[in-house]
């Protein structure tokens, strides 16, 4: 609250309304109205920066949602252990687009990755010690896509999808159009998640992917939120000359 008087004091003395300036008030006005911290809500959590880009929409995400076994959080400086733990396993790294990390300072970089991650990068934890066990996010780009992974230690137990269900349940609220995700074809339980979360198949595309420079075929998902149900995100499929559809 402090934050957004001393934006407020700022914009009074601005000769200028910028789409920033529109949004900071905007924000500061529902922030007078209801107390979001104590609701577990981030005002912030979309404003890394608005230049270029749309203004979020209804702007608030939680930055906290629990479910009957999980806790979605953001990550702290405390879970540098577990982020290794997570991130450097070479089975859990295999259709991640990154490499395993090497040390704690590595993780300690991607903790910094993840804090200006322009979308929302949450923790999966069992609620029994809040410790965790995996990741899950959505980007703020026009693909909202939807990515996570799962420590191997808690395969095929149903987390992934818990998880993603309840990321699901909260991006109805908030307005985003529509998620997209994809996976690699060799990753059918990862397809089986998305089936599961009620995403749709669209099509499929070959990439020569990036940083690990190897050619995959992956299988793009989406599910609209808003009624346009034939609605269909071609950015892949007008990127990519290899691209098809299966029969799923």
């Amino acid at each position: 609250l402090f934050c957004i008087k001393i934006l407020k004091s700022f914009m009074k003395k601005a000769h200028k309304i910028s789409a920033f300036g529109i949004f900071i008030m905007y924000i500061s006005e529902i922030t007078e109205k209801t107390d979001f911290l104590k609701l577990g809500f981030c005002p912030f959590l979309l404003c890394q920066s608005t230049q270029n880009r749309e203004i979020p929409y209804n702007l608030v995400m939680k930055n906290r949602i629990e479910t009957e076994r999980l806790i979605l959080r953001l990550f702290t400086k405390e879970d540098i252990n577990a982020l290794f733990a997570i991130f450097s396993d070479k089975d859990v790294n295999t259709f991640l687009p990154m490499f395993p990390l090497r040390n704690i300072e590595e993780a300690k970089e991607y903790l910094r990755y993840i804090e200006e991650y322009a979308g929302y990068y949450y923790a999966i934890c069992l609620k029994e010690n809040n410790i965790p066990i995996g990741c899950i996010h959505i980007s703020e780009d026009d693909s909202h896509d939807l990515g996570y992974c799962i420590g191997k230690k808690f395969w095929h137990k149903g987390i992934c999808t818990e998880a993603c269900r309840a990321m699901v349940g909260m991006l109805r609220q908030v307005g985003i159009p529509y998620i997209t995700a994809t996976h690699d074809v060799n990753n059918p339980r990862s397809g089986n998640v998305m089936q599961a979360i009620g995403m749709t198949y669209r099509y499929s595309y070959e990439e020569l992917w990036q940083p690990k420079n190897v050619l995959v075929t992956f299988r793009m998902y989406q599910l609209n939120f808003d009624g346009q149900q034939n609605r269909v995100y071609k950015k892949y499929w007008d990127k990519y000359p290899v691209h098809f559809v299966e029969e799923i």
